[in-house]
């Protein structure tokens, strides 16, 4: 990740931009309460992180001074909350997509390097209100008036007006939508635009030009109470400095606002959405549009969109860390097992994210009422950190400051000593004063920054703070993400392997192009595990729409499996009704697989049938035998090298690719009576019959090699950060110039000394 100077933080690329976030302080441990299970820590408030997808910052001391233990909370929480993190945005469009770069949080990393955690917390004015909105946040954890945790599914059903399989009618939702409002929350309270206008003229560097004008109209009137006849030198020099500050702060001021509205209507265009079943029908709406009693799905890497009842979950797994102190990924399940809201894990938070896994919950707080609702109407109107260039500012105008004032009084003692007369003297001091503040210098720092500015608006780049610039030119490294920010995130069925063979797949409507053999008895295996081991579907209402030209709820690899399926097998939803699923395991990182359970559309196999996908390398590694031409055999040296021998060749053409097995579970071990718990996993996971491999291809970006050119040649370093194979990752970093084509890789090292991989010489 990428850390700037005067920045401990990082740089991200993702789908939806190039984030940069501040490392995220954290309190030491409290005193720990019994649990009949495990200890924990006693809840801990804050507002969650936003964006998901960010990784979680080390911890680091936090000091403790002689503050109250109600003020530091109050502090603490203004540092986890979303409005106290964000001190500069920007956005920048590369077409036909719009990214954002955001510099969350600065800090002096200096201190840092040096195990220094103190922090000076600026904006709580009045210790006594922030006591007492500590004292609500205690009682908002601890007396929380919610008890849908405790209720039956048909208890909540009667409670909030819905059904869990059909959801609320479009009309009920529209009716509470008029009664509740929106479920977003309040935006803070505003600084006035005055006050952002004062801060400009007076705040930074200003203040001592601003004294440098007072006191050269003191200067002006001692010497013209002695002397009526004296020049009006100070009176011009006071009226040249004052409308050069009044100038760039104004201009600042103007820059600074312009920004704020146009990123506004950027965050309104690309609003967060939600997966919602209503009038029994999955829809994608606008999170803001969801009301109690609305059914939602979630799944991995999704934020939660309101506080929910989950009503089922496979492997879900949330990060709660800044609402509950937890630092490890909490799992979710559907059973009641804490009184205390905030602990039992049948309770999913608003803007909380999911980390893996699947589950279905309903809405039973939206907006304001949600629990992080609560907290931030409590965290609002605390101001923000200062980038680094402003912390240099200060200590700057702090330098001066010192210099100028102990000159003068050194030379007002002198001459004074000297006998000079007391307002000569005073006149000395003051214009020792003046000579010291370089009144310059405000005018060409806001020059500079704003130069810099419009040269960055020239190539699509907002710069919303102009002291952000400064932070900005410090990158030194980009860390990226490949799927849809490197690539085009369209995934498309290119290959097959099985049989022993690769095929090249058809993906057009008449599939006339196919070539390999639909009659083959290992692609009937793999086209059903294709087809049933896929969680996204056709969105409801398309029939007439050719099918690759459809869309699809779910990701980017999933929607072109179910097309592929879709053009080949014909309606896929009706062979996944024909083959019931009865459990699952969704995709994680950390196991690489997903697996589900179906009963299986043959009448007289009363079998269940489990299939899964996932990282080849995983898969065969779980199979003890392998399918050819229908038939399974063992899974011999020989076959295992046909198949490394496939994955290369198609990893190296910078295609995912993924690998697909199955096992029919014995009748009489696996009854129908059977309860698969996928938790205890208490069906086997090894010994699986191989069937084949389907790689997918993801073009490149157009604009990607040009802009990680350009990036190299300004000393910045771009890394690809993929979950894929290093033979995909090689190729596709190849392809769009990460990987140049002189450089050589550890892997092209060791092939061309042909030694081990361990042994080439790294650094």
């Amino acid at each position: 990740m990428a850390r700037m100077p005067g920045l401990p933080g990082s740089l991200s690329l993702s789908p939806r931009g190039v984030r940069a976030s501040a490392d995220l302080a954290r309190r030491p441990d409290r005193p720990k309460r019994p649990r009949p299970c495990a200890p924990r820590r006693t809840p801990r408030l804050g507002v969650v992180r936003p964006l998901a997808t960010s990784p979680r910052s080390a911890p680091h001391p936090r000091h403790h001074g002689q503050e109250s233990p109600l003020l530091e909370e109050a502090q603490h929480l203004f540092r986890k909350s979303i409005w106290g993190q964000y001190c500069t945005l920007f956005l920048f469009q590369k077409t036909p997509r719009i990214y954002s770069v955001e510099l969350s949080g600065t800090k002096d990393i200096k201190k840092i390097d040096k195990g220094d955690g103190k922090e000076k917390y600026r904006g709580l004015k009045n210790k006594h209100s922030n006591c007492n909105k500590n004292h609500q946040i205690q009682e908002i954890k601890e007396e929380l008036d919610l008890d849908a945790h405790k209720l039956s599914i048909v208890d909540l059903e009667k409670k909030y007006g819905t059904n869990i399989i059909t959801g609320l009618s479009s009309a009920r939702a529209a009716e509470l939508l008029a009664q509740d409002g929106p479920n977003a929350l309040s935006p803070p309270k505003e600084t006035p635009e005055i006050v952002k206008f004062l801060k400009q003229m007076v705040g930074g560097f200003s203040i001592l030009l601003w004294m440098g004008v007072i006191l050269s109209w003191i200067t002006y009137g001692i010497e013209y109470s002695k002397d009526p006849s004296t020049p009006l030198d100070d009176v011009y020099l006071g009226a040249v400095l004052a409308p050069v500050v009044i100038l760039t702060g104004t201009f600042a001021y103007y820059q600074e606002a312009k920004s704020t509205n146009i990123i506004a209507s950027f965050s309104k265009m690309i609003p967060q959405q939600a997966l919602v079943i209503r009038d029994a029908e999955k829809k994608t709406i606008p999170s803001e549009q969801l009301v109690v009693g609305d059914i939602v799905e979630i799944k991995g890497g999704d934020q939660i969109p309101a506080d929910i009842r989950l009503l089922s979950s496979q492997g879900c797994k949330v990060d709660n860390s800044s609402l509950t102190g937890e630092s490890e990924p909490q799992s979710r399940s559907c059973d009641f097992t804490d009184d205390n809201p905030l602990e039992t894990k049948n309770i999913g938070f608003y803007s909380t994210t999911c980390l893996e896994g699947t589950a279905t919950g309903m809405v039973i707080n939206t907006g304001d009422r949600t629990v992080i609702g609560q907290i931030a109407s409590l965290a609002s109107g605390v101001g923000n950190e200062k980038t680094p260039i402003a912390i240099e500012i200060e200590h700057f105008v702090h330098i001066v400051a010192g210099v100028a004032v102990s000159l003068g009084i050194i030379f007002f003692i002198i001459a004074v000593s000297m006998k000079n007369p007391v307002l000569d003297s005073i006149i000395f001091l003051i214009g020792i004063v003046e000579a010291n503040v370089p009144e310059g210098f405000q005018a060409t720092v806001t020059v500079i920054l704003t130069l810099t500015a419009k040269r960055m608006a020239k190539k699509n780049c907002l710069v919303k703070n102009l002291e952000a610039v400064e932070t900005l030119g410090s990158t030194s490294i980009i860390c990226s993400d490949k799927t849809g920010t490197l690539t085009q995130n369209r995934m498309t069925v290119a290959h097959l392997w099985f049989d022993n063979q690769i095929f090249m797949a058809d993906t057009s409507e008449d599939h006339s192009n196919q070539t390999f053999d639909q009659s083959s008895g290992t692609w009937a295996s793999l086209s059903k595990i294709i087809t049933l081991c896929n969680r996204a579907e056709f969105k409801p209402g398309q029939e007439s729409v050719p099918i690759m030209k459809k869309i699809v709820i779910g990701d980017a690899s999933e929607t072109a499996l179910l097309k592929f399926s879709e053009v080949i097998l014909g309606d896929v939803m009706e062979i996944r009704k024909r083959n019931r699923k009865i459990a699952e395991i969704p995709f994680n990182s950390t196991n690489k697989f997903q697996l589900s359970i179906h009963e299986t559309d043959d009448p007289n196999d009363k079998r269940f049938l489990m299939v899964m996908k996932g990282a080849p390398e995983r898969i065969l590694e779980k199979c003890s035998t392998i399918m050819i031409n229908g038939q399974e055999q063992p899974l011999d040296e020989s076959t295992a090298e046909a198949f490394y021998t496939a994955y290369t060749e198609l990893g190296g053409l910078g295609e995912r690719v993924l690998g697909f097995c199955h096992l029919y579970l014995p009748a009489d071990e696996f009854p129908e009576t059977y309860s698969f718990d996928i938790d205890t996993v208490n069906f086997p996971t090894s010994n699986l019959c191989f069937v084949g491999l389907l790689s997918m291809i993801d073009p490149p970006r157009s604009t990607v090699p040009d802009a990680v050119t350009k990036c190299r040649s300004a000393g910045i370093k771009v890394i690809m950060v993929t979950g894929d194979h290093p033979i995909t990752a090689k190729a596709v970093a190849k392809s769009v110039g990460i990987i140049s084509a002189n450089s050589e890789t550890v892997e092209d090292v060791a092939k061309r000394l042909n030694i081990a991989v361990e042994q080439v010489n790294k650094w």
